[in-house]
């Protein structure tokens, strides 16, 4: 068996009372411009974090929190596969997991057909070796400067999109 160390967790304030959580719903955190980032579980605050720096750069990015690998909010899918161009899926899991199950559901309802781009963002499929929790999603680039340097590309490819389209125009 192979143990590694947990982390610590994000704070939060806590409510008066508690609300149950519609079973299967997830929750858009901010809207953004044309691109999209969708969390599961401990990845939305490094996710927030990434959107902020990007947002101190003038380049809004949505942020939705998936709360449920299953069932999948085929509504939350539905808004971020046609509000935005760009989707990217980040999640501590490994390859095959959550992300794989919504690009199955974005794929057989049609919602990548009008040209969404996606790009995923896992845990590698390779033995990685022990750290701090920290240190470990650092070498994975899912903390929050990996995730960031997939916003940027994202962002420069928009960029170079756009500049080939005004020369083919």
């Amino acid at each position: 068996a192979l143990r590694y160390p947990r982390g610590e967790g994000v704070g939060c304030e806590l409510p008066e009372s508690g609300e149950p959580l519609p079973i299967g719903k997830g929750r858009m955190i901010r809207e953004g411009d044309d691109i999209a980032i969708l969390s599961l579980g401990t990845r939305l605050a490094d996710c927030m974090a990434a959107a902020d720096v990007m947002a101190a750069q003038g380049v809004n990015i949505a942020v939705a929190d998936a709360r449920f690998a299953k069932p999948l909010d085929a509504d939350l899918l539905a808004h971020l596969a046609t509000n935005y161009r760009k989707l990217v899926i980040v999640e501590e899991n490994s390859p095959g997991g959550f992300s794989a199950h919504v690009m199955t559901h974005l794929t057989n309802q049609g919602l990548l057909d009008a040209g969404l781009q996606v790009r995923i963002m896992t845990l590698p499929d390779t033995y990685i070796e022990h750290d701090s929790q920290a240190g470990q999603l650092a070498l994975a680039g899912i903390d929050a400067a990996g995730i960031e340097r997939m916003l940027q590309r994202l962002v420069h490819s928009s960029a170079l999109e756009k500049a080939d389209t005004l020369k083919k125009g």
